[in-house]
């Protein structure tokens, strides 16, 4: 180069910077999307030449359009087509009781405003049962209007595999709307309040002890700064606003995290809001708002601030102006990198995500829409942030958003069809896989519920376990080629654990197939993308199969300890040509009912997951306060109790069983897993995905899964390193203290060199050289290693 007269250059303008983002996060003038859950229902805004796509997602399921004009004139014609039913399948859908979670109350509310009446409605019917996955119907709109989209759908028979599934609707606007332009969603209710926060500014408001208030991002990626004060207080000349290092501390969090606390608090320690819903699930670290020294020590003096405009705003209440305000920063997203320094980038936030506060105690609120146009804070788009308060005679569940997948839309938090039942008898519950359940009972604890499994019975709601129906000629090929285990094998009522790889051979997920028929199976997971995935593959392939979800249509108890099959037995019954529960073979499944023949209908697995005699009972969600009668007054003189997530954990690491996230990952081959068995190298004839990877992995481990005895009564947990001498050798996936070995135990990943057992290893505390604990490498399964007991 250093010969040549001129460099080499590259012709032309500069590339865009490539970004890879998912649907609903893209410019503000991508195609809007909508997820309408199958038994759901949609209402969305028209405009004269905006263009619809509905997609069957996963296939089978029957769909229904409601067009009405401005005046809620009902008229199919606004979508270009003409109507072939008469809407019967939204009308029984909305006519039905509301569950928590479905917001149908809000569709009804909806159609009220905009004077849609549905009782001589037509409608556009599309798809049927047979409608493959994929399949799409498109459409133009002729005017304006609303347009209401059902999936309408019968309760699922549990040996059935008729599911209701979503279907997808995307608009691509006529004229793309830009930032000031997206609809503000339906109030949750009667809105005492509604307050509109200009870009750029900040406004104050007053909101009762008891009312909820609720904070939106209008067009999505916008920041927003909160502050509350006891107003009782306020007028008495007392600042107390909302303090972050009370707040932290009160909640556990000695550092920042980017989420939400549930509660805030002022420097009095009194407690002044409470989240009860939250769409997004990703906000700030919890730092300060934007202030004057912020921009100024960047190059950008006097430029507009969050803390100068809360100022401004609370003047009318007297409060004294400061230079920097701490804040609850909504939809702002940072995180502490592995330095600790704070860091920032664009918001997850996207069109219509809110957070749902309620009030403690009489509050003085101010919230503002950022300012920050010189950074990614806010997308680079500044907008708008609406704010409407409620009456606290309304009933708002707790939620916070779930996302199976980048491009799903947001899942709040349901409450399993059992929580009715479950919440009676505690209220000490967890978030799990976008479900509420319980972690311990209020009258037994932890360990009074181990020691009921091991030695009686208990009862468990493991309802966010994934179901997936899948069915059709290929379906059996299907699930050859994208599990570990030889399906072709797998009898007609025979359950087969597995493992589902990626073709690296690191786990996509591990779970259960139940073989219904021929073409017939279930597959039951952890995660949903175990769906999506089997869907991909199939449609790579060409092959004749459906992959249906049917978690919501599907919820299941768990009934474990010696006890379980004599209370299995009082219970269940089971027609002739299926088999009796007291003759039922470990992984094996039954069909039956709950007392009689005219009970409600139930499948029932002889699995489990606490290394005891157990089954499992999957029934619709309309039957569970049944299921969990019969099971809970059959029990009880057998020593039955209620047992939640704590105990489980006790129970699965005594017997070596594995859990997501913990004891292996994308990562992590089922070797490492410690589930070898599930993968027949040398018996299985057909190809599988990750096949390859497996044979070379096998052959050259990395990492050993073990079971480690620590000689020390101090706490450990997942993620502790692993050291023989100086050098870290492997790290601990799960542990717990063993009621019944009266010492703590771990999971753990090693290296082969030190996998024997008798090895003696040392777990490392604090920054792993300053505390060692004295470990010794055992077996996997610490409890009945030959499973003798659940075979039993």
């Amino acid at each position: 180069m250093l010969d040549q007269r001129f460099p080499t250059v590259f012709p032309g303008p500069p590339r865009a910077t490539r970004l890879i983002r998912p649907n609903g996060i893209r410019q503000h003038n991508a195609p809007e999307r909508y997820e309408v859950a199958g038994g759901g229902a949609l209402l969305v805004a028209l405009r004269e030449g905006d263009r619809l796509s509905i997609v069957n997602h996963e296939g089978g399921q029957r769909v229904e359009l409601v067009a009405a004009d401005e005046s809620g004139h009902i008229d199919t014609e606004i979508l270009g087509a003409k109507s072939n039913s008469t809407a019967e399948g939204t009308r029984a859908l909305l006519a039905r009781g509301d569950k928590a979670g479905e917001g149908l109350s809000g569709i009804r509310s909806g159609l009220k405003r905009r004077h849609i009446d549905l009782s001589k409605a037509s409608a556009i019917s599309l798809f049927g049962p047979e409608t493959k996955a994929g399949t799409s119907e498109s459409f133009t709109v002729t005017r304006p209007g609303h347009l209401l989209i059902s999936a309408p759908a019968e309760a699922m028979d549990p040996h059935g595999q008729e599911t209701a599934t979503p279907v997808v609707l995307s608009i691509q606007r006529a004229k793309p709307r830009e930032v000031g332009q997206f609809d503000l969603p339906d109030p949750l209710a009667d809105p005492i309040l509604d307050l509109r926060v200009s870009s750029a500014t900040a406004r104050s408001y007053f909101v009762k002890a008891g009312d909820y208030f609720q904070v939106y991002d209008v067009d999505g990626r916008q920041c927003t700064d909160l502050q509350c004060f006891d107003a009782r207080k306020l007028e008495k000349g007392i600042e107390r606003p909302i303090d972050v290092t009370t707040t932290r501390t009160i909640m556990g969090h000695a550092y920042s995290v980017p989420g939400l606390h549930n509660k805030y608090y002022d420097q009095d320690m009194t407690a002044l809001i409470e989240v009860v819903q939250d769409t997004v699930g990703r906000h700030d670290a919890f730092a300060m708002a934007c202030a004057s020294k912020y921009y100024d020590d960047i190059g950008y003096p006097g430029h507009v601030n969050c803390s100068d405009n809360f100022n401004r705003a609370l003047d009318e209440y007297g409060v004294a102006d400061r230079p920097g305000w701490m804040a609850v920063n909504l939809f702002f997203n940072t995180a502490i990198d592995a330095h600790g320094v704070l860091i920032t980038d664009e918001p997850w936030s996207r069109p219509g995500d809110y957070v749902l506060f309620r009030a403690l105690t009489d509050i003085v609120c101010v919230s503002s829409a950022c300012p920050d146009d010189t950074t990614p804070a806010n997308g680079w788009y500044l907008s708008d942030i609406h704010v409407r308060s409620y009456s606290g005679a309304e009933k708002f569940q707790r939620a916070s958003a779930w996302r199976p997948t980048p491009n799903s839309e947001p899942r709040m938090t349901k409450e399993t069809a059992f929580h009715e039942r479950t919440s009676a008898l505690t209220s000490n519950v967890v978030e799990y896989r976008g479900y509420w359940v319980p972690t311990v009972y209020a009258n037994n604890g932890a360990i009074d519920e181990y020691w009921a499994c091991r030695k009686a019975a208990v009862v468990l709601d493991l309802s966010p376990l994934r179901k997936f129906e899948i069915t059709g000629p290929d379906a059996e090929a299907l699930l050859n080629y994208t599990m570990t285990r030889d399906v072709s094998k797998l009898a007609v009522g025979q359950v087969v654990y597995t493992a589902m790889c990626y073709p690296t051979g690191g786990m996509i997920d591990d779970g259960t197939i139940f073989r219904l028929g021929r073409d017939n199976f279930r597959w039951i997971g952890g995660d949903d993308y175990g769906g999506e995935w089997l869907r991909e593959q199939a449609e790579k392939a060409g092959l004749q199969v459906m992959i249906r979800s049917s978690t919501n249509e599907m919820h299941n108890l768990a009934v474990q300890g010696p006890n379980s099959r004599d209370i299995m037995k009082r219970f269940i019954w089971t027609a002739e040509h299926q088999t009796k529960i007291e003759d039922l073979g470990w992984f094996r499944f039954t069909v039956g009912r709950i007392g009689h023949s005219k009970g409600a209908p139930v499948v029932v697995s002889r699995t489990g997951y606490t290394g005891e005699l157990g089954y499992e009972i999957f029934c619709h969600p309309n039957d569970a306060n049944e299921v969990w009668d019969a099971v809970w007054e059959n029990g009880k003189d057998l020593g039955l109790k209620a047992m939640g997530f704590d105990a489980l954990d006790m129970l699965r690491i005594e017997a070596g069983l594995i859990f997501a996230g913990y004891d292996f990952c994308d990562q992590t081959d089922p070797f490492e897993a410690g589930i070898g068995f599930t993968v027949p190298l040398k018996s299985k004839e057909v190809d599988f995905i990750g096949r390859e990877a497996l044979i070379r992995r096998k052959e050259t481990p990395s990492r050993k899964f073990v079971g480690l005895d620590v000689d020390a009564n101090t706490m450990i947990g997942h993620g502790d390193g692993i050291f023989q001498g100086r050098a870290q050798v492997g790290e601990i996936t799960s542990a717990v203290r063993s009621p019944l070995l009266n010492k703590n135990i771990a999971l753990a990943r090693v290296d082969p060199t030190v996998a024997a057992p008798g090895t003696a290893l040392e777990v490392g505390k604090l920054d792993g050289q300053q505390m060692r604990l004295p470990a010794t490498v055992v077996t996997l399964s610490h409890y009945d290693p030959k499973k003798t007991r659940p075979q039993s």
